[in-house]
């Protein structure tokens, strides 16, 4: 029988959370005017005179402005030498003052007004020949820039924005360990929730305002509560499943902290478990632990993919993609965006370097029955790698006892 699971209820457990003891501090300007120094250095590497980086992480991440992007234009110039200048429509000054976390200088268009057109004057003092394009930008961006500049050759910044983002400072790691250790604590009392008959709309309904006790930014960034052959599809199925004994539970859901994400999953059975489930979590958990001990500096992030489906395929599972099986990567990047490059899977041959950080999940599908996923997240250290939350311990108790 499984620890840890139900005997509780949403109530209780939510009458329990506080906001999270000791937050994590916020990134500092001066560490932002290091991530600038930073893309400019970048920059003359790539050859680009100027660097645009519109509404969404990538500026957050250089200017503190954490904005989605809409169909008016904000973005940040960066020009190879000197300060970066804002373009922003004028009705929203007040907002992004308020929100800006660098010194720049902020030039406003009103709505009649072509963003693309200032973008351009902007451009031109002083005059750059070559512009590195922020890979999120939306098209019809990049489309107005490249009509209101013919005359600078546009460039893609995805080695710049990349280059800066896939490292992260101890700040940032200390954002992400908070996040990671909140949803952890999120999952712990889900499980506690669980009955039959209870439904995945309110299972969902109770992380998210868990991770708003906590202090999570916005409640969940995304939840995905899964039972039973639901389980067998790695992203769900529509519509609403009611909870059984003998069902297995995946729940894969995150938060964000000051726009750091988590991301973790957990897998254990409401019940018994089945010779069958319990064999393929086994294997599950092996392929994890394994793909977090070849990690190494220097080790392509392709092998380690291919270390976690060396495991799989001595078990009989794949090979490759093939069902019963691993259907996708191993793991992905992770930061202000919860998937975000480099990314363990075949054909990135990117190096690991210390601070990178990862997902690690090597899912097994077993089709039309039920499927497993373990998904912890690690960082890259000097010497190998280490957990931000302990992966789950077993099939039967799938969280440590608290003191």
């Amino acid at each position: 029988m499984t620890h840890g699971i139900g005997g509780s209820t949403a109530e209780a457990e939510l009458a329990a959370l506080k906001p999270w003891p000791n937050p994590a501090p916020a990134i500092t300007p001066a560490e932002r005017a290091e991530r600038l120094a930073h893309a400019q250095a970048l920059m003359a590497d790539l050859g680009a005179d100027a660097m645009i980086v519109g509404a969404g992480p990538s500026l957050r991440y250089f200017a503190g402005v954490g904005w989605n992007a809409t169909e008016r234009l904000v973005a940040m110039i960066l020009p190879r030498t000197g300060a970066p200048v804002m373009v922003c429509p004028r009705f929203e000054l007040g907002s992004l003052q308020a929100s800006l976390g660098i010194t720049a200088e902020i030039v406003l268009w009103e709505e009649h007004e072509s963003p693309y057109a200032l973008a351009a004057t902007v451009l031109g003092d002083p005059k750059a020949a070559s512009l590195a394009i922020d890979p999120a930008l939306p098209f019809f961006a990049y489309d107005g820039l490249r009509l209101a500049a013919p005359q600078v050759a546009m460039m893609n910044a995805a080695p710049i924005v990349d280059g800066c983002r896939m490292i992260k400072s101890p700040a940032e790691l200390a954002l992400m360990r908070q996040a990671k250790a909140m949803t952890l604590e999120v999952h712990r009392r889900a499980a506690r929730i669980l009955a039959p008959g209870i439904t995945t709309t309110a299972v969902r309904r109770f992380i998210d305002q868990a991770h708003r006790a906590l202090g999570a930014d916005d409640g969940s960034s995304f939840c995905a509560v899964q039972f039973g052959l639901a389980s067998a599809y790695p992203h769900g199925l529509p519509g609403e499943q009611a909870l059984a004994q003998g069902d297995l539970v995946l729940i894969d859901t995150g938060c964000k902290v000051q726009g750091y994400n988590s991301d973790i999953t957990r897998t254990y059975v409401f019940g018994t478990p089945s010779a069958d489930q319990r064999r393929v979590w086994d294997v599950e958990k092996q392929a994890q632990a394994a793909a977090f001990a070849a990690v190494k500096p220097g080790v392509a992030c392709e092998e380690i993919d291919a270390v976690a489906r060396r495991v799989l395929e001595a078990a009989g599972f794949g090979p490759d993609y093939a069902l019963p099986g691993l259907p996708h990567r191993t793991g992905h990047g992770i930061g202000l965006s919860i998937h975000e490059a480099p990314y363990l899977v075949r054909g990135d041959a990117t190096p690991l370097q210390p601070g990178m950080c990862f997902s690690n999940e090597p899912m097994i599908v077993v089709p039309d029955a039920f499927g497993v996923r373990l998904e912890d997240h690690f960082h890259v250290t000097e010497t190998g790698a280490a957990w931000f939350t302990e992966p789950q311990p077993s099939l039967d108790e799938p969280f440590r006892p608290q003191n």
